[in-house]
């Protein structure tokens, strides 16, 4: 699949993030092997352990409908730069694999890592 529609995804759902505390909006887009995709929007909360970022939903909407096998995410933010998965995401994502490909833009283009690349040696218990 093209990378493009992807990233065109997550902006949408981008524009859906509730970010009361830190005005920085995150959307994400996650592209099953079946060919859906799913996505999703960071949200804040005032107890900031229960903020949720845009990966984790993606991953939670699409994996409470039976998805469990995913190619490739495009996480793209307000920030106006490349911006990478946190430390949970990363964890959180290599429940289900380490080949998905990662899509990052900045606006004036695109860069793909494996999430393999992104968490070395990650805790899996495969």
């Amino acid at each position: 699949m093209n990378h493009d529609i992807l990233v065109k995804k997550a902006k949408e759902a981008m524009a859906n993030a509730y970010v009361k505390y830190s005005n920085f909006k995150v959307g994400a887009a996650l592209l099953t092997k079946s060919g859906n995709i799913y996505t999703g929007c960071n949200i804040e909360n005032a107890s900031y352990g229960a903020t949720i970022c845009a990966e984790r939903v993606a991953y939670t909407k699409a994996i409470s409908e039976g998805e469990k096998e995913f190619e490739a995410i495009a996480v793209v933010s307000s920030g106006g730069f490349q911006t990478y998965p946190c430390g949970i995401c990363r964890q959180f994502m290599a429940e289900f694999g380490l080949d998905i490909q990662v899509v990052l833009e900045d606006g004036e283009g695109t860069r793909v890592h494996t999430l393999k690349e992104l968490l070395p040696e990650a805790f899996t218990t495969y």
